[in-house]
C-alpha cells in the first residue's frame, strides 16, 4: 500500500523543533512563537503574539542587543552562553541566534537553544557512572563487613551479661554503633540490585499526595505545602514504590533544609515537549515529557557541592551518609529518566524528567 505524501507545513515543522523560535516585529513585539518558545516564556502563542518581548526578557538582556544588531546590519548574528532571567520565566542559559527574514528584513527571526538540557544529560550520565561505581563497592562491602560486624555485636552482648553497671553503657554503645553500620551497609546493598525494575502505568499525583501526607504527619509538620499540578498529565511508566521512595527522599531533604518558621515546599507537575534520551545499545529514544519539581525555600546548596551532589558520600548534613541522593540518581536512571538540581539562596528545585506510559506500546513512549 503506497504511503501518503508528507505535507511539509512550515508551522508544524517549527513546532516540532526543540529550539525556541520567535519572529520579532520592528516595535519589538512577538509576531510568532513556536511550541518550545511557549514553554520558555510559560504562556500560549495566542497570548504572546502582539506582546513586547521585554515583558518576558529584560530590556538590558544581550538578546535585545542581538536583535538590534541583526536588524541594523541585516545579517546573521549569534551569541553563546547568554543568561536570561526574569520573575516570569526564571533563569535560563541559552545560545541565541538572530537573523532578518528574507522576505521582510524588518522582521527578525530569533532562535534560542537552552544549554541546560545538554548539561543535564551530561551530568546524568556522570550520576549513573557514580551509581555503577558504588554498586560494585556496596556488593563487596556487604560481604566483607556484615559478617565480622555480627561477631562484634554478639561479643558485645555476651560481655554485657557479665559487665558492671558502670561498663554496661559501653557495651550498649558497641551494639548500637554496630547496628548503625549494618543499617548503612543494608542501604548500600540496594545499589547492587541490577535487576530490571517492574514498571507499569503510575499516577504521579497519587505518589506526590501520598508523600505529602506522610511528610505533614511526620517530619514535615513545620512546612507549608503548595501544590501546582497539571491534572491532565498522562501516567508515568514506572515503579510506584520506587517513585514514592524517590519523592520521599527529596521531600524529606527539602523539609530538613527549610527549617525556619516560613518553611514552604512547592510540588509541581507539568508536561514538556522535546526532551528525549537515547536508549543504550539501540537507535530508540525515549520521550521524557513528564516533569515533576520539588522546590523549597531553604538556604540553598553550597556552590562547591552542586556538581557532585548526586555522587556517593557527598552531603550537606552534619550526620548524613551522602547516599540518599546517589540512590535517587540510581533509581531515576533505572526508570530511564533524568534528574536536575537548581539552587540559590531561598530557592532549591529538584526536577525529575520521567517517561510517560503509552497504551499503544504498553510501555514508554519512544521514537
Amino acid at each position: 500500500m503506497p504511503k501518503k505524501p508528507v505535507s511539509f507545513d512550515g508551522e508544524v515543522i517549527l513546532n516540532s523543533v526543540t529550539a525556541c523560535v520567535f519572529v520579532i516585529a520592528p516595535d519589538s513585539t512577538i509576531k510568532f512563537v513556536n511550541t518550545s518558545g511557549e514553554q520558555l516564556l510559560q504562556a500560549s502563542a495566542k497570548y504572546l503574539e502582539g506582546r513586547p518581548l521585554e515583558e518576558y526578557i529584560p530590556a538590558d538582556s544581550p538578546v535585545h542587543a542581538l536583535i538590534a544588531q541583526a536588524r541594523t546590519d541585516r545579517s546573521n548574528v549569534s551569541e553563546n552562553s547568554i543568561t536570561i532571567e526574569s520573575p516570569r520565566i526564571g533563569k535560563h542559559l541559552v545560545n541565541a541566534h538572530a537573523s532578518p527574514l528574507i522576505e521582510d528584513t524588518s522582521l527578525i527571526i530569533l532562535t534560542m537553544t537552552k544549554r541546560s538540557l545538554a548539561d543535564q544529560i551530561a551530568r546524568q550520565l556522570k550520576h549513573r557512572s557514580a551509581a555503577r561505581t558504588i554498586t560494585a563497592m556496596s556488593a563487596m562491602l556487604a560481604h566483607e563487613i556484615k559478617n565480622p560486624l555480627s561477631g562484634i555485636r554478639g561479643a558485645a552482648q555476651l560481655l554485657e551479661t557479665t559487665a558492671s553497671d558502670e561498663d554496661k553503657p559501653l557495651t550498649k554503645l558497641i551494639t548500637d554503633e554496630t547496628d548503625r553500620i549494618c543499617a548503612l551497609v543494608d542501604r548500600m546493598e540496594s545499589f547492587s540490585d541490577g535487576r530490571p525494575i517492574k514498571r507499569e502505568a503510575v499516577n504521579i499525583h497519587q505518589v506526590l499526595e501520598h508523600v505529602r501526607q506522610l511528610a505533614q504527619n511526620g517530619f514535615g509538620k513545620h512546612v507549608r505545602f503548595t501544590e501546582q499540578y497539571d491534572p491532565s498529565l498522562p501516567p508515568v511508566f514506572g515503579n510506584k514504590d520506587n517513585l514514592i521512595q524517590i519523592v520521599l527522599n527529596l521531600v524529606k531533604n527539602a523539609c530538613e533544609a527549610a527549617i525556619h518558621d516560613t518553611a514552604e515546599i512547592t510540588l509541581t507537575t507539568a508536561y514538556q515537549h522535546g526532551v528525549r534520551l537515547a536508549v543504550p545499545g539501540s537507535n530508540t529514544r525515549v520521550h521524557l515529557p513528564l516533569l515533576v519539581s520539588i522546590q523549597d525555600n531553604g538556604p540553598g546548596i553550597p556552590d562547591d557541592l552542586r556538581n557532585q551532589l548526586f555522587e556517593p558520600f557527598v552531603t550537606t548534613k552534619a550526620k548524613g551518609s551522602g547516599l540518599g541522593l546517589a540512590l535517587v540518581a540510581k533509581m531515576i536512571g533505572d526508570h530511564g529518566g533524568l534528574i536536575e538540581c537548581e539552587s540559590e539562596p531561598n530557592k532549591t528545585i529538584f526536577r525529575l524528567m520521567l517517561p510517560m506510559y503509552s497504551e499503544k506500546h504498553h510501555g514508554p513512549l519512544t521514537v
